[in-house]
């Protein structure tokens, strides 16, 4: 008869996974525990209500709980565990008798299950991919919760230093432009991580894949970083304005930002060349889109056409529309129909556009869609040589 509920193995490196052997029978539950000693920090547990202590004082990544235990039996034990930390894997261990128990245990939210005794080789298998499937939940998780305190701190400091009413409200609207390109980054995070892992064993498809995934990645963060930097340029009233191909910036605009969206159609010349911020001119783009989808477009047309000084990029909707009334409010700020927007999107719009030297316009009915016209003037080298002189 044991002493203590529980027994520990000694941790032999840092970056080995934790593993928690909730047993009441000492043989399976010690042999267990040996056999995942030379791989896993282990602990054992011959009672549910011990575990479920042990699991609040540290962090495991797998858990093996018998299904048939006394006081607190296995179904019991895995609700409990699931409120104490919902990101760890469990595997159940069932015996003879007790599968469609097992079984049924995973729609409550067990990830595995083992017959009792497990072979070894099987074993170390299900525990390897449980312990790093358990890490990678945790690591999405913690991404998503670092994010959304990022947004809120930005929003507090907003609110408790607004230094000037323009700027309070434009970076009210930066945190808005940014939710967008973070979503994607934690998107493809995930698929990195789970293609990378296909790599070195598929390799072909699933490297041409990771390469894609790493290069939107890739794209995202630096676009985040174009917006925090222009946003503190912006309160010494500078920008850098250099030659932007509108068709190349619009194409990574939807390829980047709406993950290739097949409901976003341009039509274009090879090439439209203004002067200006890429990455104003992206943000833009990229809100007028997003109410366009956001007002339930099935299809949004771009075209840029071109007369003699200027081009003219139209981005022509056929979502719910707006009445006189409702689309002179949009236009004014500080108006919005969506229950998280700001209502600042458009009037930033219409500024940065006209920063840009040029004017954007906009008509709307209901049932009819949105047609929004923009002009900018085309970048020549005489333009060039004259907007430095």
């Amino acid at each position: 008869m044991e002493t203590s509920s529980s027994s520990h193995i000694p941790r032999v490196g840092l970056s080995r996974s934790a593993v928690l052997v909730v047993d009441d029978e000492y043989g399976p539950r010690e042999s267990i525990a040996f056999s995942l000693a030379s791989e896993f920090d282990v602990e054992t547990c011959e009672r549910a209500q011990d575990a479920l202590v042990r699991l609040r004082e540290r962090r495991f990544e797998v858990v093996l709980l018998d299904i048939r235990m006394p006081e607190m039996d296995g179904i019991r034990a895995l609700e409990e565990i699931r409120k104490v930390d919902k990101e760890i894997s469990v595997i159940m261990l069932t015996g003879y008798g007790t599968l469609a128990t097992a079984q049924q245990a995973l729609v409550w939210g067990a990830n595995q299950y083992l017959r009792k005794p497990p072979d070894i080789h099987e074993l170390l298998i299900a525990v390897r991919r449980s312990s790093q499937t358990a890490v990678e939940r945790r690591q999405r998780v913690r991404m998503v919760a670092e994010a959304i305190e990022h947004n809120d701190a930005l929003k507090r400091e907003i609110q408790e230093k607004e230094p000037k009413v323009w700027q309070a409200r434009a970076a009210v609207e930066l945190v808005h432009d940014l939710a967008n390109p973070l979503t994607v980054l934690i998107g493809y995070a995930g698929l990195l991580s789970a293609e990378a892992k296909k790599v070195a064993a598929a390799g072909g498809r699933a490297a041409d894949l990771l390469a894609d995934y790493a290069e939107v990645v890739e794209r995202s963060a630096g676009y985040c970083q174009h917006l925090a930097e222009n946003w503190r340029k912006a309160t010494r009233q500078s920008t850098d304005f250099s030659p932007v191909d509108l068709v190349e910036l619009l194409q990574e605009v939807r390829k980047v930002i709406f993950f290739s969206s097949e409901s976003i159609h341009l039509v274009a010349p090879k090439s439209a060349r203004v002067r200006g911020a890429k990455f104003e001119l992206s943000r833009v783009f990229q809100n007028l889109i997003r109410n366009s989808l956001e007002a339930g477009s099935k299809k949004i047309e771009i075209s840029i056409t071109q007369d003699l000084r200027t081009y003219v990029i139209t981005i022509r909707d056929d979502g719910c529309g707006m009445d006189d009334a409702t689309r002179e409010k949009a236009w004014q700020g500080d108006f919005t129909t969506k229950s998280s927007g700001t209502g600042l999107g458009l009037s930033i719009c219409r500024h940065l556009i006209g920063v840009h030297g040029g004017q954007l316009t906009m008509s709307s009915a209901p049932s009819k869609g949105t047609t929004t016209s923009i002009t900018l003037p085309i970048h020549t080298e005489a333009s060039a040589a004259g907007s430095s002189s």
